[in-house]
């Protein structure tokens, strides 16, 4: 498995896997088949894993706690505060919460749901407005300082509030939505990092399955598919949209590639710094996304699909409004 540095020397294998879809409700189905899962994805050579206190709550924690048992030395757990989450009965009372007591709290939490001692990569969820981030960078100095923690990381914050954290406690990694249909990041956001010599994590590089090219606008999804409040997954912006995942297949054809691989590869060949986050329920899929390690583009065609991809107007936003000014976005 190839391997890649973010920032503060942190080096995690090229591709890493988050866990968020393998329960983010209290109950966990399939919970055996997922922990399979996550070792099999060590056993074909990944080290980077990614969940978070809010998922469940707790129960995703758990779960990985239970998959990693006995090879902790050999996977890099990345976890996350910052929601309201009542630290004795788990409840998500919505709204964000970053006050140092909060952080301290979801921290023995986290460690103890884990089975671990440390975090190897511990990231800000959200940004908190009520608390200074300088407040929140030196609580997390602190637990790195005590040896619980490993890495500061922060999630789908802004230029200024990155800045503002790193001057108190350098920042490894940034963990925001980027694909080649959420482009965003490139106008502020990977110039500041880049500067800093922090790392970019991007989640849904695969645009919570649309750039597979498995879906259409015939496609349904089943009541519980948080995509169905997802304006961009609407039918109309599906059918718009179908023009990005065949700019993606063109590409792909020169290779024997994927749209998925390819639009994996685009990410990884936009800066050796970026480690895509993607998440799977089937070895199947985890396995093809691997591939994407194989799919080395050119430069021509890297600027083929930035290029386009950028000619394309994608239709509807990617998370509902109220959920976007929940999170600040």
């Amino acid at each position: 498995m190839q391997k890649r540095k973010l920032g503060q020397g942190l080096e995690v294998s090229a591709l890493s896997l988050g866990c968020m879809g393998y329960g983010k409700a209290r109950d966990i189905p399939d919970r055996s088949e997922m922990i399979d899962l996550l070792r099999e994805a060590v056993d074909l050579g990944m080290d980077f894993f990614d969940t978070a206190e809010v998922y469940g709550p707790w129960t995703n924690e758990e779960m990985v706690g239970e998959a990693f048992s006995g090879m902790r030395d050999k996977v890099r757990i990345a976890t996350k505060f910052g929601w309201d989450i009542d630290q004795v009965t788990g409840e998500h009372r919505g709204g964000v919460n970053s006050r140092p007591a909060q952080i301290r709290s979801a921290v023995e939490g986290s460690l103890k749901r884990l089975g671990t001692d440390y975090i190897d990569l511990l990231y800000q969820h959200r940004v908190d407005p009520e608390v200074p981030m300088e407040d929140v960078a030196g609580t997390v100095k602190d637990l790195i300082a005590q040896g619980k923690v490993r890495y500061f990381g922060m999630s789908e914050a802004n230029a200024q509030s990155i800045r503002r954290a790193h001057a108190v406690q350098p920042v490894a990694a940034l963990q925001s939505e980027y694909s080649l249909w959420t482009r965003e990041p490139e106008a502020g956001i990977i110039p500041t990092i880049e500067e800093l010599g922090i790392g970019l994590v991007p989640f849904s590089p695969l645009g919570k399955g649309f750039l597979t090219g498995k879906i259409d606008v015939n496609t349904e999804f089943s009541e519980n598919d948080f995509r169905n409040q997802i304006p961009r997954f609407a039918p109309d912006a599906r059918e718009a949209n179908q023009a990005l995942v065949a700019l993606i297949c063109t590409v792909g054809e020169r290779y024997g590639a994927t749209p998925a691989q390819v639009a994996l590869a685009w990410l990884m060949g936009q800066k050796p710094w970026i480690v895509p986050l993607f998440g799977t329920r089937k070895s199947e899929r985890l396995q093809e996304n691997i591939g994407a390690l194989s799919v080395t583009l050119s430069q021509n065609d890297l600027d083929q699909l930035t290029i386009g991809s950028a000619a394309i107007r994608v239709e509807g936003t990617r998370y509902p409004e109220a959920m976007l000014r929940l999170s600040g976005l």
